[in-house]
């Protein structure tokens, strides 16, 4: 058995321990007994804070409580991780994507949490990730794309959003064996601009907002990282339809709450979350805002977790590229 699996197992072990622990002090029946907050890592209007916005809506009708949405965004989610640690009242919760538990550690010195505190209660959407190609450089596929490096070695450049995104056009590279120069962008939204423009070649980032330009032709998305294709770009190839499965990856996301989490406070989250996804009318709304929606256990979702986290960490261990500053 290798290390990697070694840690992939005690990871798995450690987030289901988690999940499943008895909590160290009794949960009243009445719970939840005031305002119930879901802090988002992620800006207003993406599609993860809307989906939280309809999982609100719907939990403060079946919870007698209100429920609200705060975004705490930037910096890979921390200022939202710490905001939920510090808050220790039981009635607040994280509703984040797993790059807080799978990469973070990677792409900081130094994290001011441990991410064992954070307990996956219940999976709620899959995030699509999709990898997009400049329409200045004529490519119609994957396949093309990698054609097109291996002919410029180190001529073509890309830029990717942090987190799962950087990881897949790393393993890209590594995969297809062909070098291509990262462009660094601290903001991201001039990249879209100098992909129309055809100055940046590759850009990999959430799908909602490459659909734009797709649709247009300026910029083509090539794959979808996820297992399935996007509703809002069904004639876009998932990665292992493209010939890279080993790019599939997920990105899932859900509501997370502190260590100390009572059992049946676990419980009942779980429960409604579930029923709610079960709505046809609510899929059918996740899925317009660009998100799929992912019904699961907090088993499942700790597992998923631990599966991402070891596919990314082979990812950097086999790179020796350092991201651009």
């Amino acid at each position: 058995m290798t290390a990697m699996h070694t840690l992939s197992r005690n990871l798995v072990a450690a987030l289901l321990i988690l999940v499943a622990a008895t909590p160290a002090f009794a949960q009243t029946p009445s719970w939840p007994q005031k305002t119930v907050r879901f802090i988002v890592p992620l800006p207003p209007g993406s599609g993860m804070d809307l989906t939280a916005r309809l999982v609100a809506e719907r939990l403060t009708e079946r919870w007698g409580q209100a429920v609200v949405v705060e975004n705490r965004q930037g910096a890979d989610g921390i200022p939202a991780v710490t905001g939920f640690l510090s808050a220790r009242d039981n009635h607040t919760f994280l509703f984040s994507f797993a790059g807080i538990i799978t990469f973070n550690h990677l792409l900081h010195d130094r994290l001011p949490y441990d991410p064992r505190e954070l307990v996956p209660i219940v999976p709620v959407i899959d995030n699509f990730l999709g990898v997009s190609a400049t329409a200045v450089l004529k490519v119609d596929t994957l396949a093309d794309l990698v054609a097109a490096a291996k002919a410029q070695p180190g001529k073509l450049n890309w830029a990717a959003t942090p987190g799962l995104p950087y990881y897949v056009l790393l393993a890209l590279q590594k995969s297809a064996g062909i070098d291509m120069v990262q462009v660094a962008y601290r903001d991201f939204a001039p990249a879209y601009q100098d992909l129309n423009q055809g100055r940046l070649h590759v850009a990999g980032t959430g799908v909602p907002t490459l659909v734009p330009h797709h649709r247009a032709g300026t910029a083509k998305i090539l794959f979808v990282t996820n297992g399935e294709r996007s509703p809002q770009a069904p004639d876009v190839p998932t990665a292992a339809e493209a010939g890279y499965g080993d790019l599939t990856f997920d990105g899932v996301s859900g509501i997370y709450g502190p260590s100390d989490t009572p059992a049946d406070t676990k419980a009942r989250i779980t429960a409604d979350i579930r029923g709610i996804i079960a709505d046809p009318a609510f899929r059918a709304r996740v899925i317009g805002v660009g998100t799929a929606p992912r019904p699961g256990t907090g088993e499942e979702f700790a597992a998923a977790i631990a599966e991402q986290r070891a596919k990314i960490a082979a990812i950097h261990q086999a790179s020796d590229k350092k991201p651009a500053q």
